[in-house]
């Protein structure tokens, strides 16, 4: 009686609870209840949520200014510390569409040297504010566009004299004479040499993507193929006289030659593809080539078969503006070597020891 009555009033609580609602609707939510805290209760504790960490970039303003006049040219802002002297130049055109990146010469301070474009803001900058001095470098030529024309020039000069044009040589005199051998083998060791060039600047060389006034366009041009034209002028002339030892002196200055430039042209290529041995920065060192031992006594042994190639030439020909260009050409080639060879010494002096610049044991 007492169970009875203790179940029918526990029913009457609930009827009262849900009065005004459906039971479907209050089946519904049940379920949907109970499967919500099955659901919150295998979570697991809530995790609070990291905070995102924004990193602080500094940036730097470059003030340019006229290196001439002190006058303010721009402003560049915006620059972090990664920014290089190339990204300076190139946002410089945008403000100023004048001047070309490659006319763009920039300084720490007036008279001071031109800063490169791989220096980055950090190395320089005391300050949020840089202060930069302009100067326009004039018309720019690429490195490359520089070696081909010095290069091409003398490969078209000589082979127009090679052909004894009429307006060049008299014509009734070149009939009448027979040339010598030497003058076709001068010929194509000539065009040898200069189509060697060409192609190592096309294919080996690593030419930086640098400018160069236009002026040493024109001063390198100049001095090439003015002297391609006086030393084809002289070798193809109608009374040019052979060397004086005959055969034996054209043979063996030949061979010479042949093996220069040979020497030459591998050196080019390992030091366009050096061996590297577990570190990058590596003096380059001999390998099983026998022209590549010359690394063992001199620096340069690029200059040295260059400077061995003209020789031979010269006294192949036996011609004085030969000799007159080959003298020149080791001038210029020693002051190259030199400068290099000390620039080795600071580097890798381990390795320098015992070694000649250009000349073994001389120079």
């Amino acid at each position: 009686m007492f169970k009875r009555y203790k179940s029918l009033s526990s029913e009457r609580k609930r009827e009262l609870f849900f009065q005004g609602f459906p039971r479907s609707t209050v089946r519904n939510e049940l379920k949907s209840f109970h499967t919500l805290s099955r659901f919150v209760l295998s979570s697991g504790p809530l995790r609070a949520t990291p905070a995102v960490k924004r990193s602080k970039t500094t940036h730097f303003e470059i003030e340019i200014l006229d290196a001439q006049t002190r006058r303010q040219i721009c402003i560049v802002d915006k620059m972090t510390q990664t920014s290089t002297i190339h990204d300076v130049k190139q946002k410089f055109h945008k403000t100023c569409p004048k001047w070309h990146p490659s006319r763009i010469g920039l300084q720490l301070e007036c008279g001071g040297h031109f800063l490169k474009d791989d220096i980055t803001i950090k190395t320089m900058a005391a300050s949020s504010i840089v202060t930069l001095y302009f100067t326009d470098l004039g018309h720019q030529v690429s490195w490359i566009t520089v070696f081909l024309a010095e290069y091409t020039g003398p490969l078209l000069l000589y082979l127009l004299f090679y052909m004894r044009i009429s307006y060049i040589y008299d014509k009734k005199e070149s009939s009448r004479r027979l040339r010598h051998p030497v003058i076709h083998l001068a010929c194509f060791c000539h065009c040898i040499h200069y189509i060697r060039h060409l192609l190592e600047t096309l294919f080996v060389h690593k030419v930086s993507g640098g400018h160069t006034p236009l002026k040493n366009l024109v001063k390198g041009c100049a001095f090439y193929w003015g002297f391609t034209c006086w030393i084809a002028y002289y070798i193809n002339h109608p009374r040019y006289t052979p060397p004086s030892f005959g055969y034996r002196q054209i043979t063996v200055s030949a061979i010479n030659f042949l093996i220069c430039e040979a020497g030459n042209h591998f050196i080019n290529v390992m030091l366009a593809h050096p061996n590297h041995t577990g570190y990058n920065a590596c003096f380059p060192s001999p390998s099983y080539n026998p022209f590549t031992w010359l690394f063992f006594l001199v620096s340069c042994p690029n200059y040295t078969y260059e400077i061995g190639s003209w020789i031979s030439f010269a006294v192949m020909t036996q011609t004085l503006p030969v000799g007159i260009f080959t003298l020149l050409m080791s001038i210029q080639m020693s002051l190259w070597a030199r400068k290099k060879h000390k620039f080795y010494l600071r580097k890798f002096n381990s390795c320098m020891h015992r070694k000649s610049a250009i000349i073994p044991f001389i120079l």
